[in-house]
């Protein structure tokens, strides 16, 4: 036998799967003679690539990893003093193991199926409790993307929400103290929506201007002093001038929380909260309000309703805060959560208690504490009167250059501005790290660090502030907060929660334009190495040397895979992409002298966030229409181009369209928009049917971004992180997204979209590692198999049901449309089917959109034939039920689809009264019973919970059985 000594299995035969067999059976089943001819029959020839991708050889795994850290080891991991919302933390082992790590938390979906998503759901409930009860607020959303993206929503909030003697107030007046980060945010965001910025000291801001409508503060302030603004409080309200804090999180366990000073919204960032610096994220941040604002709140709120059987059961509430839901009436387009991140941060708040939290925090501050006493012997003057990590040490450039040399040798990162040096504390830092810090400084006065002993003021320090900043009020007395400090017990209370939840663990997850595919381990390991994650976003670029080679390599390969000339990655999620994108587009004409461009043409099947991202940039929206075979109709574009091209800003398109067709025309729209004067934008949510055989450039696009937790493999991770690049022609590569600390943009960049410089960048290695390891013919295959695997779906299918589209022979692109509106005459909603499907095992595929009383199907090239016949075989046992109903065998209300989901409880329970077997409710096909994955509630009752909005953990009692049975 001879022997071969190259690999034996290439990556992509484990990431695609079919296997060669099987694509033989499903062509069959299609009626295709090869995958090549699918694919021409799927993609109009004329836009596909004559040229294979420009990319390196497929690695295999162990070659990937042993590269990579190689790359990895050229980040330096100093220890940071810099500060600025971005501290080191302690990660607990119990939640960094069972929870960043676990694909049982990390593949789930955005909990739209509320009744298989419990576990998250009270994971974020417990977030939203926790945000509450430290901000002094009645109400908290189950996070957004940054502290910076935080902080322009509240901005857009409070101007949306103006009362009535401030309806022509613009202007929003922002602390000169707040970072850096987030005003370069709030610029970007002002400008397009009419908002008249206003930076400066507090002494220069003047309350009873009647063009004030509101007023941001961070707490404590950029320099690390935290002050009392009660009395400014009270004096904007007077004026009716609403007022917004930046807040520390874990500063509010020692200082007065900004809702007893009576502020209007209180924002920030959990990264604080056992999340890694990762070089700027991802993090979970926070948004924190008054009742009176619910329904104004961006983002998702997780509420508690009830069950048909009365019991407590979780689901998103106010479904209107997907703002994308509103199209061009929104007033943001965050449809993104850090949902994976939001879980870590409640995790640790339920892991460490309040009075863990409380213990951090105070050895925070002694820290900072004994740092400043140390320092003040050797002669140096802190100036911040009342502190909470941060030390603000003034300095002449002389010192300041030798401390910086000093620190540098030490391995030591601090914070330099003019005349000063400051040095924030966290949760990682002992008392030899002051003990170093004291050395550094001491080597520049020509005196021994030995003068300072710190030893004997260890014992005697205490926190002390001004009347007014100590807080005195309780928080997270709820008992979730105080059961599971021993990790046994907390590894528990994450299982149980882990339980709830079906995800790609269990079984595909076929939404449309959603592409839920496999996220491999060897993508995910690098992600918690040291390397990446302990690193401070704005440390010096040679301390990131292994980022900035990722950064480099990762934006040639989208750029070569979109046939782009540059990318940005900073963008932090698809609607921050769509954002970025617009902005960019906005910032051309303007270049060009054509600043009143500002028509943005979209087709009505676009997804929701292209029409609010162009209202956020400051666009007017004009919808074009589809015609009977869902296709753009290309008169009424071009009508619509020709009577706004004076005034024709862009034209956002999806491609392949949101109905699964790769669109014959679209060459010819991009040609009618240029002839018009007008950008280009392409929504990339559909890339997954592109890479490898068409292009965003191929096909006549300016501008598109990526949703690298789409199409490059970063998990959703229950509703975020994602990453959302963008990818542009040459003419628009200068004007790619800056930064406030670090160059990142072109020579006419717009100012910053997202808080750090280079996004969620610890994730960026997932997508890094899946082109590394599939190699540009790999990439090629996963989309021809994305393409194969969906048409196979609709050929079995579609001896049932009918497919509302396809493309001009016939065929479905990476995703189809299955209409289910002929069975409303027999009382069957689709929501009856997506819940019913519950029971066979899975998710629903997207409901109703784009079309109502439709499934938007799209399994991906990473499932198995298997896994898809059982997914076509739940559904064609479906129809067998609903025909059940349309000839009377079963009653029109009363059976397996209204009754659906069906529990174990209802199963187990002695008063079985429903007219079908048991077995028939829970164990339909015989696959079912091998793993059957059990909701462990029944059908919610969404109206109940927008009636009775309840944002916060269930009372105590109610946890009182579930927590002795643990």
């Amino acid at each position: 036998m001879k022997i071969d000594l190259t690999p034996s299995v290439k990556f992509e035969d484990r990431h695609n799967g079919p296997s060669a067999n099987d694509v033989s059976e499903m062509l069959a089943k299609i009626g295709a003679a090869s995958i090549d001819e699918l694919i021409d029959q799927t993609i109009p020839k004329a836009i596909q690539l004559d040229n294979p991708l420009n990319l390196p050889e497929a690695k295999s795994e162990a070659a990937f990893l042993k590269d990579f850290r190689k790359m990895a080891a050229k980040n330096k991991i100093y220890k940071s003093f810099i500060g600025l919302g971005y501290y080191d933390t302690i990660t607990p082992g119990v939640i960094l193991r069972n929870v960043l790590e676990n694909p049982g938390w990390y593949t789930a979906y955005t909990p739209y199926q509320a009744e298989i998503a419990q576990g998250r759901l009270e994971a974020l409930v417990n977030f939203q409790t926790m945000v509450m009860d430290l901000t002094g607020m009645e109400l908290a959303n189950a996070s957004l993307l940054d502290e910076g993206t935080a902080a322009a929503e509240a901005m857009n909030m409070l101007f949306a929400t103006r009362p009535r003697d401030k309806k022509k107030a613009t202007k929003f007046f922002v602390d000169e103290k707040v970072f850096v980060q987030t005003k370069e945010i709030l610029k970007t965001r002002a400008l397009p929506i009419g908002v008249t910025l206003v930076e400066g000291p507090l002494r220069e801001l003047n309350l009873e201007d009647p063009e004030l409508y509101g007023v941001l503060l961070q707490y404590p302030n950029a320099d690390g002093e935290a002050i009392d603004y009660k009395a400014l409080v009270e004096t904007a309200k007077e004026n009716s001038v609403a007022t917004a804090f930046s807040a520390d999180l874990l500063a509010l366990t020692l200082l007065t929380p900004p809702g007893e000073m009576g502020a209007d919204v209180v924002v920030g960032t959990t990264q604080r909260f056992g999340v890694p610096m990762g070089f700027g994220g991802p993090h979970a941040a926070y948004f924190a309000t008054k009742d009176a604002y619910k329904r104004q709140v961006p983002g998702r709120i997780i509420g508690i309703s009830v069950d048909r059987d009365g019991n407590k059961a979780y689901r998103m509430a106010l479904q209107t805060r997907e703002q994308h839901i509103k199209r061009e009436r929104a007033t943001s387009n965050i449809c993104t959560a850090q949902v994976l991140l939001a879980v870590m941060a409640g995790m640790y708040a339920v892991y460490h208690g309040p009075k863990g939290l409380k213990d951090i925090a105070l050895k925070i501050h002694g820290l900072a504490k004994l740092t400043a006493q140390g320092l003040a012997k050797l002669g140096f003057e802190q100036e911040n009167e009342n502190y909470f990590d941060t030390l603000k040490i003034k300095v002449d450039d002389v010192k300041q250059s030798k401390i910086k040399a000093f620190a540098l040798s030490h391995e030591m990162n601090f914070r330099y501005e003019p005349g000063y040096i400051y040095l924030a504390f966290d949760e990682a830092k002992t008392v030899e790290d002051v003990q170093e810090i004291i050395e550094v400084f001491a080597r520049t006065t020509h005196s021994s660090a030995d003068v300072v002993d710190l030893g004997s003021m260890v014992d005697h320090l205490s926190f002390e502030v001004a009347d007014g900043l100590k807080r005195t009020s309780d928080y997270m007395d709820h008992m979730i907060f105080n059961a599971f400090h021993s990790e046994h017990e907390m590894l528990r209370y994450i299982k149980r929660l882990e339980n709830r939840d079906l995800s790609l663990v269990h079984s595909m997850i076929s939404l449309g334009s959603c592409t839920m595919k496999l996220n491999a381990t060897a993508e995910m390991i690098p992600v918690t190495w040291p390397e990446f994650g302990q690193l401070h976003p704005f440390v010096p670029q040679d301390q990131a040397a292994g980022y900035y080679a990722l950064f480099q390599d990762l934006r040639n390969w989208l750029s070569e895979i979109t046939g782009f000339a540059e990318t940005s990655l900073q963008p932090n999620s698809g609607a921050q992409g769509e954002f970025a994108g617009l902005m960019v587009i906005r910032a051309y004409h303007e270049s060009r002298g054509e600043s009143h461009r500002n028509i943005a043409l979209i087709p009505s099947s676009a997804h929701g966030t292209n029409p609010a991202s162009a209202v956020m940039a400051g666009m007017k929206v004009v919808i074009v229409k589809c015609d009977d075979k869902g296709n753009i109709d290309l008169g009424d574009l071009k009508e619509k181009a020709e009577k706004h091209k004076d005034n024709l800003s862009s034209f956002l398109v999806t491609y392949p369209s949101t109905h699964g067709v790769f669109e014959e025309a679209i060459r010819e729209m991009c040609r009618i928009v240029h002839e018009n004067g007008g950008q280009v934008y392409m929504d990339g949510a559909n890339m997954n049917a592109q890479v490898g055989l068409t292009s965003p450039g191929v096909i006549g696009a300016d501008v598109c971004h990526l949703n690298l937790h789409k199409t490059f493999c970063i998990p959703h991770g229950g509703g975020g992180p994602g990453m959302g690049p963008i990818c542009v022609a040459k003419h628009l590569e200068e004007f790619l997204p800056s930064s406030p600390l670090v160059k990142t943009g072109g020579q006419q960049s717009i100012s910053a979209i997202s808080a750090a410089p280079f996004g969620s960048a610890s994730i960026l290695p997932i997508s890094y590692a899946y082109i590394a390891m599939m190699g540009r013919e790999g990439l090629k295959h996963a989309t021809q198999t994305a393409i194969l695997n969906a048409n196979y779906i609709k050929a079995r299918l579609g001896e049932f049901f009918p497919t509302l589209y396809t493309g001009a022979q016939g065929r479905a692109a990476h995703e189809m449309i299955v209409d289910f509106r002929e069975f409303k005459t027999v009382g069957v909603e689709v929501e009856d089917i997506a819940k019913r499907l519950i029971d066979y095992g899975f998710h629903s595929p997207t409901v109703s959109f784009p079309v109502a009383g439709t499934m938007m199907i799209e399994p991906t090239e990473s499932e198995s034939k298997a896994e898809l016949d059982r997914f076509c075989d739940a559904l064609i046992s479906i129809r067998g039920e609903i025909r059940e109903i349309e000839e009377g065998k079963a009653d029109a209300e009363n059976n397996v689809l209204k009754n659906a989901p069906h529990t174990a409880g209802m199963v187990m329970s002695d008063a079985w009264n429903l007219p079908y077997s048991r077995e028939k409710a829970v164990y339909p096909l015989e696959y079912v019973k091998n793993s059957k994955f059990w909701p462990t509630v029944r059908r919610i009752d969404s109206a109940y919970g927008d009636r009775n909005l309840v944002c916060s953990c269930i009372p105590t009692e109610d946890y009182a059985e579930e927590v002795s049975n643990i």
